[in-house]
């Protein structure tokens, strides 16, 4: 099985611009838990949340998957 993980991205992504998880969750209309499980793998952020994901980010939806 091949699982892609990109909870680390987005803590390293997130971390660069100063955005706190409970902020960042706010942004995108989630707990700040969900946050925290996104960064730890435990689960994923909803394919529909990619896109703002990424733009708040600055960073390409690719990039989160390299």
């Amino acid at each position: 099985m091949c699982r892609i993980l990109i909870g680390e991205r987005i803590l390293e992504y997130r971390r660069r611009h100063g955005i706190n998880q409970r902020k960042f969750g706010e942004m995108l209309g989630v707990t700040s838990q969900a946050v925290s499980k996104w960064e730890r793998d435990v689960c994923c952020p909803d394919i529909s949340l990619l896109p703002e994901l990424a733009k708040i980010l600055e960073v390409k939806i690719q990039d989160l998957f390299k």
